[in-house]
């Protein structure tokens, strides 16, 4: 097997035809076509349909594979290169909304500081969009909500925050300090979708408490959510940095009796080490998480 097969099929998964990625790759298509003949004879498996140029099921199987071998050769050069020389490549890290709203600016200044040979991308998404990513190895970090169960994905905390219920102000939950969750389960609420730790979790509380969360629409979107109950469109529990942004709109916001703090974490791949950009990504951003998160409304860092 040759790691120009695995490039060519991975250059057509990326650009949707032989064509396109013989062009991605400064090459001719014969050379792509050549390389995919091999790579599929060796395999004894059709990986790319040539009537639509998409992969097969086969070929999609052997990409998740490539790209992780592409990550691999890519931290080697890294670890080499650190070894000898200042910290230098691309880092990929993933963050959830709410928290990379104040975390990111502040990353990307100590970053710039600290190791300016480093390049981070950042992806902004929902934990349900970003634990996927981690595991499959396209990103090599993330700043997710917590518990997370995938088992091919390692997370350490980073901090809490409180959960707090915005409401619109005509709403009967409206200008109460705190409520309770019975309190909660006599309205209809905006809900992140059942399977999401935020989710889960407020369910566990609630039947815990007696009682059922009714939804009033099901958002898999921490800073949609937010925005929606900030809006007025219905009452929503939310984590306290999602509260932080907003300073007009009318609004109320009060504490949730029985419910304890969110969690935010750090995930990872379980299998194989992170490459030298990427640690020194992770330890510079624990600095900041233990430096900045304490000055965030509602937020305590988790000690270690």
């Amino acid at each position: 097997m040759d790691l120009r097969q695995l490039a060519a099929l991975v250059a057509i998964a990326d650009h949707g035809s032989f064509s396109a990625a013989a062009r991605s790759l400064h090459t001719v298509q014969s050379n792509v076509s050549t390389h995919v003949a091999r790579l599929e004879r060796e395999l004894d498996s059709v990986l790319v349909d040539r009537a639509t140029g998409s992969l097969t099921d086969e070929g999609e199987a052997v990409v998740a594979r490539a790209r992780r071998i592409q990550g691999e050769l890519e931290a080697l050069v890294a670890d080499v290169t650190a070894l000898h020389q200042e910290v230098t490549g691309t880092v990929r890290a993933g963050v959830i909304g709410t928290t990379g709203r104040w975390l990111v600016p502040l990353l990307l200044e100590a970053l710039a500081s600290r190791h300016p040979g480093i390049s981070l991308v950042v992806v902004d998404a929902t934990t349900t969009s970003l634990l996927p990513q981690v595991a499959q190895g396209d990103l090599d970090l993330a700043v997710v909500a917590l518990p997370v169960t995938d088992p091919d994905v390692a997370t350490e905390p980073l901090f809490r925050e409180d959960r707090v219920l915005v409401a619109p102000p005509n709403h009967p939950l409206a200008h109460i300090d705190h409520v309770t969750l019975a309190d909660l389960g006599r309205y209809p609420l905006l809900l992140e979708p059942v399977g999401t730790s935020f989710r889960d979790e407020l369910d566990v509380f609630a039947a815990e408490a007696g009682v059922t969360l009714i939804p009033q629409a099901e958002v898999d979107g921490m800073r949609l959510l937010a925005s929606l109950a900030h809006e007025g469109y219905g009452p929503a529990v939310l984590p306290f940095t999602a509260v932080a942004s907003w300073r007009d709109g009318d609004w109320t916001l009060a504490g949730v009796d029985g419910l304890s703090p969110r969690s935010v974490g750090l995930a990872r791949r379980r299998r194989g080490l992170l490459s030298a950009p990427a640690r020194a990504v992770r330890e510079v951003l624990l600095e900041v998480i233990v430096a900045e998160a304490r000055h965030q409304p509602g937020v305590e860092v988790t000690p270690v």
